[in-house]
């Protein structure tokens, strides 16, 4: 596939009416529209950390409410904040990464294959389940979206086995560097169910390859808000506050940097501290 540029619109675009998934999205599949809110927000904002021109289509596509600002607990307005630092951290690491492969692991409605600038011959990778990806292509489809680097989609369960050799066939090559991203991902895992995932990306990951991915925390202490149950109730904590320690025992050299510093990098200081951060791991050579 060649790498189109397509100028991204300055207005969000949004579908004439609401396209509902074919298939029933499952409980963990349906977050993705409320992070895909969190940006449709923060595109809408007068000085936007990113635009994302595709978010709200998602949203309205869904039949959802387009988000409003000053709405919410203290718990909903940290998990955007979150969300909204989270997405422009990636964007940047991954396009410094210098990887001509990138791979999003669960990949939702992450439109980062069309608004972000690639270099020339870069190839996206989304695997997710396939209702999510299916609604996904019929909404991006339905508003005319062309990708800006090569894209392959790969209908999969992260939980079965075979996920890896699938993306090794459809044109992945594990002896080349790559960019790897689990966002917003291991906290729906168990922490054998984290630790079997990141195994796997650690046999496709060749030396100087990166993964992103967030710094877990105590998901037993987080505050109960019952509007947001839909969310928090399916967290399982992944390889909590230890992520990154369990990362740098099995092949990787691993970066934290805290939420509170990424805030303020962007001229979005916390209102409170915060234990949460990102982590950037380096492949290392020989493990």
């Amino acid at each position: 596939m060649t790498p189109s540029e397509p100028v991204p619109p300055a207005e969000p675009l949004t579908p004439s009416e609401p396209v509902p998934p074919a298939e029933p999205l499952s409980p963990v599949s349906r977050t993705a529209l409320s992070v895909a809110r969190v940006r449709a927000y923060e595109s809408s904002r007068p000085d936007p950390l990113f635009v994302d021109p595709y978010a709200a289509a998602f949203v309205e596509a869904a039949g959802l409410p387009l988000p409003t600002s000053g709405s919410g607990g203290d718990l909903a307005k940290a998990l955007v904040a979150h969300g909204i630092l989270r997405t422009r951290f990636y964007d940047d690491r991954l396009l410094a990464a210098g990887a001509d492969q990138v791979v999003l692991l669960a990949a939702g409605l992450d439109t980062r294959a069309y608004r972000l600038d690639w270099p020339a011959g870069t190839r996206v990778f989304e695997l997710d389940l396939g209702p999510v990806l299916a609604f996904k292509e019929q909404v991006l489809d339905g508003i005319g979206a062309r990708p800006r680097s090569g894209r392959t989609t790969l209908p999969a369960d992260l939980l079965d086995p075979d996920w890896p050799a699938r993306l090794v066939a459809a044109g992945f090559d594990p002896s080349r560097p790559s960019a790897w991203l689990a966002e917003g991902l291991l906290v729906y895992l168990s922490p054998e169910e984290a630790a079997g995932l990141l195994t796997a990306v650690a046999g496709l990951a060749a030396p100087g390859s990166r993964l992103l991915t967030e710094k877990g925390g105590d998901v037993a202490a987080t505050p109960q808000d019952p509007a947001l149950a839909h969310i928090t109730d399916l967290w399982r904590g992944g390889l909590g506050p230890d992520t990154h320690g369990w990362l740098d025992r099995h092949g990787w050299t691993t970066g934290l940097t805290a939420l509170d510093r990424v805030g303020a990098t962007y001229g979005r200081p916390l209102s409170r501290p915060s234990t949460r951060g990102f982590i950037e791991a380096v492949r290392r050579t020989g493990d």
